[in-house]
C-alpha cells in the first residue's frame, strides 16, 4: 500500500461575530434539522458525500455505534434539501467547556457548484453557536472549530475562510492512499 502526504488545517471562530454569512441560493433550499437520530439516514449522508473525497473513518462504525453516537447530547445533524432531496449535510458536535466542532460538512457531488455549500456551512455555524439553546445542560458556545484536509474538495478551504474562520494549525502527515469508496462500487462516473 502507497502512502501519500496530507496536509490538514484546524480552523476556528471564537465569537459569533466572526461568522461571514453566505447568500442563500436561488432555488427552493431549505435547511432542516435531522431531530430523530438515525443511523440509516446518517450512514446515508456521510457515504454519498464523503465517497469521493475518501471519508472512510466512519463505514466500519456498527449500527449500534452510529445510535450512540448520534444519541449524545449536542450532536446536531442539519441537512440541506434542494427541492425535497438531500443535497448535504453539517454535522456539529459539543464538546467541553463550550467548544463546538463541525465534525463533518459537505454536499453530495450532484449539488455542489450550485451556492448551497457556503450557505449550509454559514447555516451550521450559526446553529453551533446556539446549540445550547436547544440543549439545556450545555454551556453557552465560546468557539467553533472545524479541520479539512487536502483530500477534500477544492474549494472547501476557501469556503471556510470566506465564512470567517481562522486558520490555528496546519500538520502534515503520511496516510495509507485508499480508494475512493463512493456510496457504492463504482457510483462515480469519471
Amino acid at each position: 500500500m502507497t502512502n501519500i502526504p496530507v496536509t490538514t488545517w484546524s480552523l476556528e471562530q471564537t465569537a459569533p461575530t466572526d461568522l461571514l454569512t453566505a447568500a442563500a441560493p436561488e432555488g427552493d433550499v431549505r435547511i432542516v434539522r435531522s431531530e430523530v437520530p438515525s443511523p440509516e439516514f446518517s450512514r446515508f449522508l456521510y457515504a454519498s458525500v464523503g465517497g469521493d473525497i475518501r471519508w472512510i473513518d466512519r463505514l466500519g462504525w456498527t449500527y449500534d455505534r452510529w445510535e450512540e453516537h448520534l444519541g449524545r447530547a449536542g450532536v446536531e445533524t442539519w441537512v440541506a434539501y434542494d427541492r425535497g432531496t438531500p443535497a448535504g449535510y453539517v454535522e456539529l458536535d459539543a464538546q467541553d467547556d463550550g467548544v463546538v466542532e463541525i465534525t463533518y460538512f459537505g454536499l453530495i457531488p450532484a449539488f455542489r457548484g450550485r451556492r448551497i455549500g457556503g450557505h449550509l456551512l454559514s447555516y451550521g455555524a450559526a446553529r453551533a453557536w446556539d446549540l445550547a439553546d436547544r440543549w439545556p445542560g450545555l454551556a453557552r458556545t465560546k468557539r467553533v472549530w472545524l479541520h479539512t484536509c487536502s483530500l477534500d474538495g477544492e474549494h472547501a478551504m476557501d469556503n471556510y475562510q470566506r465564512r470567517g474562520f481562522r486558520l490555528f494549525d496546519t500538520k502534515v502527515e503520511e496516510h495509507a492512499e485508499v480508494a475512493a469508496p463512493g456510496p457504492w462500487p463504482g457510483a462515480y462516473r469519471v
